[in-house]
């Protein structure tokens, strides 16, 4: 049996917390689904709901109402533990912030989703590699704290890419990079697509990152305002 071809289904999600003697809506009726192997940027202006939206995809949160359907599993009714067994299997995610453990070196760091997920292979060689390939292999056995931002952002998403997932999902992946390392981590994001047809969902401020992606959706006050195809899926 082939696997469905959509391999995210978000239908009719809204996400409402309570602000003292407030509600506020933070999401509101969004519906839309992702092919296999697709790449979708996620965009809008500070406080329009991407990285809500992206961590209720992923399970980090729970919604209000609606659905979402992760490689035929409806996750919203999952228990914590399933979850996080669905997310070792699943998807490899990167924080905005980090994320990383301050005990562990760089390439610890990378190399926990495998131990967790029990990896296998030589997870230690494809830390390595995957360190080298964002431009970290002499920084490998140095601490977060000896690493600056843009460099802990690169170990971040080493990390989420040790286990090869088929999906990852990223909040800002190149927010803290120069253009030079910005447009490195975009070439191993575009790799990553291609040579393992990982579906890519990031959120993203970067226009040009994004003109990479298949589709761009847009989110202005909680609900999608455009879902296009972008720049380079117009030209293919």
């Amino acid at each position: 049996m082939h696997p469905p071809d959509e391999v995210i289904q978000v239908d009719r999600l809204s996400k409402t917390i309570d602000n003292g003697s407030t509600r506020v809506e933070i999401l509101r009726d969004v519906t839309f689904s992702v092919k296999r192997g697709q790449f979708v940027a996620i965009m809008g202006a500070s406080g329009s709901g991407k990285s809500t939206l992206l961590g209720l995809m992923a399970g980090l949160d729970t919604v209000t109402s609606g659905r979402i359907t992760l490689d035929g599993t409806e996750i919203q009714d999952l228990r914590e533990d399933e979850l996080a067994r669905l997310r070792g299997r699943k998807i490899g995610f990167v924080f905005q912030s980090y994320q990383l453990v301050p005990t562990l070196t760089a390439e610890e760091n990378v190399l926990l989703p495998a131990e967790l997920a029990g990896f296998e292979g030589d997870a230690a060689s494809r830390a390595r590699e995957l360190l080298t390939r964002v431009g970290l292999k002499e920084r490998a056995h140095h601490y977060p704290v000896q690493l600056s931002g843009g460099e802990q952002q690169r170990v971040a998403l080493a990390r989420a890419f040790v286990t090869s997932p088929p999906i990852l999902m990223a909040d800002e992946p190149t927010g803290n990079l120069d253009s030079a390392n910005g447009r490195q981590i975009l070439d191993l994001l575009l790799a990553l697509n291609r040579e393992q047809n990982t579906t890519l969902i990031l959120v993203t401020h970067d226009q040009q990152l994004a003109e990479n992606a298949d589709r761009i959706i847009t989110l202005r006050d909680g609900q999608i305002l455009s879902d296009v195809l972008s720049t380079a899926a117009l030209k293919a």
